[in-house]
């Protein structure tokens, strides 16, 4: 059964968000034949990322979900790690022989958890709206299923089969007809249930191509809520080209916002013959007391980028308390940094680090440090500033009791989810592999 949402207000939306937890299942177990290729379409690139890391960001960046677990094929652990690297997800699990069986196998796995809704959605659509999430979750509050979708604009035909194949056999009215799309959403033991029950009645699985068939062979209601067209589905390497320029497109189509943070840090001096900043190790009668290597200039600058993204602090993505850290190069938590602006298709315009102190003198392994920053950040050296400054021996750093740091960081941001439901010119409004069931 399907039935089209209403429009809501945000303040209505919002109140039958707030209703229970919510679970988001990324399925990305599929090959991809279509698709062709050395590995899986969802770990192809797309902007610097793979393609499945789009989709994941997206879902886990939603305020509204709680937990994000994606079911992949177990030869494809090493593509996922990457994919995944850095995200708060759960750990992934296997999936089956089919997307149905996938999707039962994610559910089971989620089961314990005990969520009420469950978002579920194919890790090859990268360009996934909060806003979209926002109308699927409310439309829960009134049946037990919801999924996005677009009413067919195009005349559909039937093709001709036997020997006179790719003929027009006649013409299908499309009044009623939707393509469907994800995320689909669902209360998660009414899902659950269908996708057990559809599986003891035909333990091959009945090839059903989404989760919303599932459901409706159960007998629940599914709302159909306004999909976006934006919310393409990538099946061939054309897709994946067209996804690419729409993203490039968007950039250009909305244009970007700038954004600016800063952050500041300070670490004591310990026993030791050197200190590291800015990535750079520097000799010294002293080193630099902290968890990681203290680098004070890369954690005054991670928390710029942090800032500018609006993603909290270092100190919440990488925990002093968390003994993975003791030790670490700092490098890799600029990196962390790095990845999440290409995450939101942003970039890096340019970063400013200033040292504090009265020795060890910074002006000789400047270059190198402008240098260093640059490869791990992925921007060209001239966008790197890295400069130095005393108190005039004044203070902690004025009495060589330790090191401070400041840093400014510059990003250019797509206004992605600005973006109202039309479509670049480039982009078909009828976008081939639009059903659901490749992943």
């Amino acid at each position: 059964m399907g039935a089209r949402i209403a429009q809501q207000t945000a303040t209505q939306i919002t109140a039958q968000i707030a209703r229970g937890g919510t679970v988001a299942l990324v399925v990305a177990a599929g090959r991809g034949e279509r698709f062709g290729g050395a590995k899986p379409k969802q770990y192809a690139d797309l902007a610097g990322q793979p393609l499945l890391r789009h989709s994941l960001a997206a879902l886990a960046r939603h305020p509204a979900i709680d937990r994000v677990r994606a079911v992949i094929n177990p030869d494809d652990q090493t593509f996922y790690e990457t994919a995944s690297a850095r995200l708060d997800l759960l750990p992934a699990v296997a999936g089956g022989d089919s997307r149905q069986a996938s999707v039962r196998l994610g559910l089971e796995s989620l089961e314990e958890l005990r969520q009420e809704q469950v978002l579920i959605h194919d890790g090859a659509r990268p360009f996934v709206a909060h806003d979209l999430i926002d109308r699927i979750l409310a439309a829960l509050g009134e049946a037990p299923g919801a999924i996005a979708a677009l009413p067919l604009a195009d005349t559909v035909k039937r093709e001709t089969t036997g020997s006179i194949g790719g003929c027009v056999a006649g013409t299908v009215a499309r009044d009623g007809l939707w393509r469907a799309q994800t995320p689909q959403g669902f209360r998660f033991a009414e899902i659950l249930a269908a996708h057990r029950a559809a599986h003891r009645a035909t333990p091959g699985e009945l090839g059903l191509t989404d989760d919303a068939a599932v459901a409706e062979q159960a007998g629940l209601t599914v709302r159909l809520v306004d999909g976006d067209p934006a919310n393409l589905k990538v099946t061939t390497p054309a897709d994946l080209e067209r996804a690419a320029r729409w993203l490039a497109g968007a950039k250009e189509f909305r244009g970007e916002e700038i954004r600016g943070g800063f952050g500041f840090d300070v670490h004591r001096f310990c026993p030791g013959d050197r200190v590291r900043l800015c990535g750079v190790d520097v000799p010294h009668d002293f080193a630099l007391a902290g968890h990681s290597d203290a680098d004070v200039g890369l954690h005054a600058l991670v928390d710029a980028i942090l800032g500018a993204l609006a993603a909290g602090d270092i100190g919440e993505h990488f925990p002093p308390s968390d003994p993975e850290w003791r030790g670490a190069d700092s490098a890799v938590f600029a990196a962390h940094a790095r990845d999440l602006v290409a995450e939101r298709g942003g970039r890096i315009v340019n970063v400013d680090v200033t040292l504090i102190c009265e020795r060890p003198k910074i002006g000789p392994h400047r270059a190198a440090m402008t240098a260093r920053l640059a490869a791990v950040l992925g921007i060209e050296p001239d966008r790197v500033s890295v400069k130095a400054t005393t108190t005039e021996r004044l203070g902690f750093t004025g009495r060589g009791e330790g090191i401070a740091a400041q840093a400014t960081a510059t990003l250019a941001l797509p206004r992605l989810h600005d973006i109202p439901h039309d479509i670049p010119h480039d982009i078909p409004h009828d976008i081939p592999g639009d059903i659901p069931g490749d992943v």
